[in-house]
Parts: C-alpha cells; structure tokens; sequence
C-alpha cells in the first residue's frame, strides 16, 4: 500500500488532512499528526509511531511536512527509518495544498518519481502573488 503522511508544527497537517477529506477522500492511507504548542518532542514522537503503526517495510510512503528540516519532519524520518522505509519513502519539505491534493490524486495511480515530479510542479505554481488592483489611478483622474 502508499501512504500520504502530513506532519507539522501547529495545526497544518491536521488542516490539511481535513481539506482533504472535505474534498471526497477520507480514506485510511492518508495520515497526519503535527507538534503542537506545549507538546514536548517524546510525545510527539509516540503520536508519530501511533500513526505509522499500519504501515510496513513493503509500503511506500509520501511525506510531507512544513519546514525542511523541521522536528516535525526529521522526528517522522526517523521514526520510518526505525521501520526500514527510508528507500520506500518521498519526502517534501513546505506542504502546501496543491502538493497534499496532487499527492492525493495520485497516490494509488502514478509510480513515484513522476508522482514526486508533478507534486513538485503543482507546489511551485500553486504559490504566486495575487496583485489586486487600487483605486489610484481613478483618485488621479478625479483630481482634474
């Protein structure tokens, strides 16, 4: 089986996983967990292999996380590595929702490298500034 694991600081992965789900898809290979304030890295960490638990060293696993380098992601590497899956596993630093959504679609689909070449595309074009026009230029023509 593949597996979408989201994880975060705060409630990202939580939110996203939820988006998800209001977009049609709840189903049992979609995971998320996330470091939220006051938890400390143990706990965390138990929450991690808690959600993991399904998944075996013949699985492959998509993984996303918030920040490169982050504890949320480096503690979930470690916790697959514990569990032999680090040549079964993708791992994406800066989850946004078009990467989580192109993961979802393609997940049971697509093999995953074209599936780690699309989610990488689908985040870079889903993040661009919306320039919203001002009333400057018709303040400029009342004045005359």
């Amino acid at each position: 089986m593949r597996y979408l694991v989201m994880v975060s600081h705060g409630t990202l992965a939580p939110g996203l996983h939820s988006v998800l789900k209001m977009l049609g898809n709840d189903a049992p290979n979609i995971l998320s967990t996330s470091l939220v304030d006051g938890m400390g890295a143990d706990e965390y960490v138990e929450n991690v292999k808690a959600m993991v638990a399904p998944v075996t060293a013949d699985d492959e696993v998509v993984l996303l996380g918030d920040i490169l380098g982050g504890s949320p992601l480096t503690n979930a590497m470690n916790t697959l590595a514990e569990k032999g899956l680090p040549a079964h596993t993708i791992a994406f630093g800066g989850m946004n929702l078009p990467m989580a959504m192109t993961a979802m679609m393609g997940l049971a689909t697509m093999d995953l490298d074209s599936l780690k070449q699309m989610m990488l595309q689908e985040g870079k074009n889903g993040m661009s500034e919306l320039v919203v026009p001002t009333d400057d230029a018709d303040d400029e023509d009342d004045d005359i």
